[in-house]
């Protein structure tokens, strides 16, 4: 079975967001795979296990992001590509064309991805994928069987569990409790730094308006400060005047 795994590179949860002239301050920041795509890597890794096959791994983004396909290889991902160019937009529209036209290159039978981003969690991208590709997508997956040429997977809906089956290819995103994923091993760590990324433009994968963005982002801002609790004092009713008091403005 050919599968591609579609991961991005994101802050690390435990990073401190600060901006820096509007912007969101990159500088000395640590980054990591984004944490559901690694849940998709492991899954593919299994799968493979099971079906033989091959793993790919495919990013697109700043050269960066070189790190984040060294550590998915490291885990056991067969190869890896970085799609990658110095006027590339963080666009899910633009990334989803792109790693679309690589899928149709690769022939991917099954294509797996997280379920949204840490940092944007706009959770576009599979989905977008899956429409330029004109295959079935499948998200929020909790667990995931392939044989046959099918896949029957379960995915969390409104509190409930869902189960769907579909016939490959498809497109699936991996929602938390899917699997543990690994850690990368110190021989697949130094396996790692000797295999080869391929690396690719816009051109070609022969995207001559993969650029042509849909969104843009009009203002970034942190957060209001939350104001310090108040603790009422005094006789009961004393309190529940005050307290009246406090929440008249607010309703």
């Amino acid at each position: 079975m050919n599968i591609l795994v579609c991961i991005r590179q994101t802050f690390d949860t435990e990073e401190k967001i600060t901006l820096k002239n509007g912007t969101i301050d990159q500088s000395d920041v640590k980054f990591i795979i984004n944490p559901y795509d690694e849940y998709a890597i492991e899954e593919a890794l299994r799968i493979r296990d099971e079906h033989g096959g091959q793993v790919t791994v495919v990013t697109a983004g700043p050269e960066r992001s070189e790190s984040a396909l060294r550590t998915a290889l490291a885990m056991g991902a067969d190869k890896a590509a970085l799609i990658s160019d110095v006027s590339l937009p963080d666009d899910e529209y633009v990334l989803a064309r792109l790693l679309a036209e690589f899928a149709r290159k690769e022939a991917a039978d099954l294509i797996l991805g997280g379920n949204f981003d840490v940092d944007s969690g706009s959770g576009q991208v599979a989905i977008r994928a899956a429409e330029e590709l004109d295959i079935p997508h499948i998200g929020a997956v909790t667990k995931l069987t392939a044989a046959g040429g099918r896949v029957t997977a379960e995915r969390d809906a409104e509190g409930g569990t869902e189960v769907v089956e579909s016939a490959l290819p498809v497109l699936v995103t991996a929602q938390q409790g899917l699997n543990e994923p690994r850690y990368p091993s110190l021989p697949g760590i130094m396996k790692a730094k000797r295999k080869t990324i391929a690396r690719l433009s816009a051109e070609d994968l022969g995207v001559k308006d993969a650029f042509q963005v849909k969104t843009s982002v009009v203002e970034t801002y942190l957060p209001p400060k939350k104001e310090p609790g108040r603790i009422l004092s005094g006789e009961p009713d004393d309190q529940v005047k005050e307290l009246v008091e406090v929440l008249r403005p607010i309703i």
